[in-house]
């Protein structure tokens, strides 16, 4: 919201407001165009331009302030430490879901794998656009100390769980803590870097992963091997590290930010409200109604595509039938309350006019459905068919994060010198990622090389590394400061929906065919353990190489990963015509942020 603008675009409005103002005519050089006499689109100078937006929202003005009065060895110790918390938050989030299958087979029930991380991935990503409104009012710096302390009760209740159930409520809370806690920090570089330069400062703050990738297996096998810690020590450990590690930016930001205010460059503002008004200002501010209406929606709906063959009648038992239909309702019911009854709007549906906002979130969801799709299940083949060891499953599942990590900075590098993103995703990153997903078809099965899956998994690695920078950037360069922290809060959310459709579809997958497939290849006097051979990777494991029971499990997989990998490559095509419709938007000498920053 601009006080200077005497109309507003779709990109202008405040959040959630209802307008009918119509859009702005479509410019090849995007929504916010590069002036070469370096002023805004109002006519504002670089003076003007570089003032506290006294019209933005209090969390924009506090960090705003904070960049404009801190120094520049904040700044970089500043990125120092969200480069140690994110190698920390790399090492755990890549243990943690290497252990998802032992913490399921060690309560019988490997087949839940997927359905494990539908819920948390779902709600975790749905959360951020109510964080995003959270540290736009409270600010920065708020919203960051939460998600640290819901991430460590996250860790704290899987460590201590006694049932699958438990562990599921936990990594809602972890998933939860750890997305909002990477969106924060993402939010931080957006705030402290400009356009031209930021794809190559996300690609910077995911760069620890090129290392950890070289750690997380060998600890992942100290984990799991036997006699090792076990997985309750795998979480208990970053349970300890976690708060510690995060809180030194923190006390930087806060400290800053209280220096800014006592140097009147931020005046304090009292809301005048009652504890009760407050309450119900915030309930409203945060659109309760229609967060818990699309969370529980969308859980209940996905739900039964991944419980359904624990039923007694399958897809015609009550309990698969009766979470379908409610979460229809509820999300039908969210609709209504957006369109008609919603005093603020949970959704941004303005934002979302934009044919660049709306094609990169929808790339993002894609991308997500696709990747869950052939991913959930993907480190416990390594461990089955080619009968790689922990250590080397953990290797060859993190080939994409250390090849997308080390390619976004060749990226970012490429972006800050040409300007544009467009031509890269649509010629490069979406055909690379269509080859190396549909070449997975053929080489993910019993007595192929294993290199094969390697060399897929680098292909993908380089086209990730390609695609999610630039739907990033494609989503910033759309609109202005003020809405960075909800385009990108949006674009995270529609990658988390897309891995939980992606999970229950790789679950609804792997229940239908695995059993089945199992049931046909077992020899005969192994079909009594179909259950448990089912339901228990270390099972599986128990058998030597070689031996009959084994192949057949081997060849179970192979029909599994088969079904998955058609699905996630048809998927796929969806995402070149949300790249189609992307502005050619050039980011050199856009004046997006205020301050001291890179």
């Amino acid at each position: 919201m601009r006080a200077s603008f005497a109309w507003k675009t779709p990109l202008e409005a405040p959040v959630g407001e209802k307008t009918n103002h119509p859009a702005e005519p479509d410019k090849e050089a995007g929504v916010i165009s590069s002036d070469p006499h370096n002023k805004s689109q109002d006519g504002q100078s670089d003076t003007d331009i570089d003032a506290i937006d006294t019209t933005a929202q209090r969390g924009v003005q506090k960090i705003e302030a904070t960049t404009k009065y801190w120094s520049q060895s904040n700044l970089v110790l500043a990125y120092i430490f969200i480069w140690i918390i994110t190698f920390v938050d790399a090492m755990q989030q890549g243990t943690t879901g290497l252990l998802t299958p032992y913490v399921t087979s060690g309560f019988s029930q490997h087949s839940l794998t997927a359905a494990a991380g539908v819920f948390s991935s779902l709600i975790g990503g749905v959360t951020k656009l109510p964080l995003a409104k959270l540290i736009d009012i409270w600010g920065r710096p708020h919203g960051y100390i939460l998600m640290v302390v819901i991430l460590t009760v996250g860790l704290v209740m899987m460590a201590a769980c006694q049932n699958v159930e438990t562990y599921a409520a936990a990594q809602v809370f972890y998933w939860v803590g750890y997305n909002g806690l990477s969106y924060i920090m993402g939010i931080f570089v957006a705030d402290t870097s400009s356009l031209r330069n930021r794809s190559f400062m996300f690609a910077f703050q995911s760069s620890p992963y090129i290392i950890t990738v070289w750690i997380t297996g060998p600890f992942f096998n100290a984990i799991v091997k036997p006699g090792g810690m076990g997985f309750r020590w795998g979480f208990g450990i970053f349970a300890i590290i976690m708060p510690v590690v995060c809180l030194p930016l923190w006390v930087l930001f806060m400290y800053n930010q209280r220096q800014a205010v006592k140097s009147g460059m931020l005046p304090k503002k009292s809301s005048g409200r009652t504890t009760w008004e407050s309450i119900k200002y915030y309930f409203i501010q945060f659109d309760a109604v229609g967060v818990l209406c699309l969370c529980a929606g969308f859980s209940l709906f996905l739900l039964p595509f991944n419980i359904y063959s624990y039923q007694y009648y399958g897809w015609k038992d009550k309990m698969t039938i009766g979470p379908l239909v409610g979460g229809f309702v509820l999300l039908c019911l969210f609709v209504v309350w957006e369109t008609w009854y919603s005093p603020v709007n949970y959704m941004p549906w303005e934002l979302l006019k934009d044919r660049t906002v709306l094609g990169a979130n929808v790339l993002a969801c894609v991308l997500f459905i696709s990747f869950y799709i052939w991913d959930s299940y993907f480190s416990s083949f390594l461990q089955i068919v080619p009968n790689l060891s922990p250590t080397y499953t953990a290797y060859v599942v993190n080939i994409y994060s250390i090849g997308s990590c080390f390619w976004s900075l060749l990226i970012g590098v490429y972006i800050h010198y040409r300007g544009r993103f467009k031509n890269l995703a649509l010629y490069f990153g979406i055909p690379l990622t269509i080859l190396g997903v549909g070449l997975m078809i053929a080489f993910r099965q019993p007595h192929v090389n294993v290199g094969y899956i390697v060399m897929c998994q680098i292909f993908i690695a380089f086209a990730g590394g390609t695609l999610v920078i630039c739907e990033q950037m494609a989503v910033m360069a759309a609109t202005s400061h003020q809405y960075v922290a909800v385009v990108l809060a949006m674009e995270g959310m529609f990658s988390s929906i897309g891995g939980a459709i992606g999970q229950s579809v790789a679950g609804a997958t792997w229940t239908s065919v695995f059993p089945a497939a199992l049931a046909k290849y077992l020899p005969e006097e192994e079909q009594g353990n179909l259950t448990t051979i089912y339901g228990d990777l270390t099972v599986q494991l128990s058998y030597p190489v070689g031996s009959a029971t084994r192949d057949a499990i081997n060849a179970a997989y192979g029909d599994a990963q088969k079904w998955m990998l058609v699905g996630g490559t048809a998927i796929l095509v969806l995402a070149i015509p949300a790249v189609m419709v992307w502005r050619n938007i050039n980011v050199i000498e856009f004046k997006q942020v205020k301050g001291r920053v890179f």
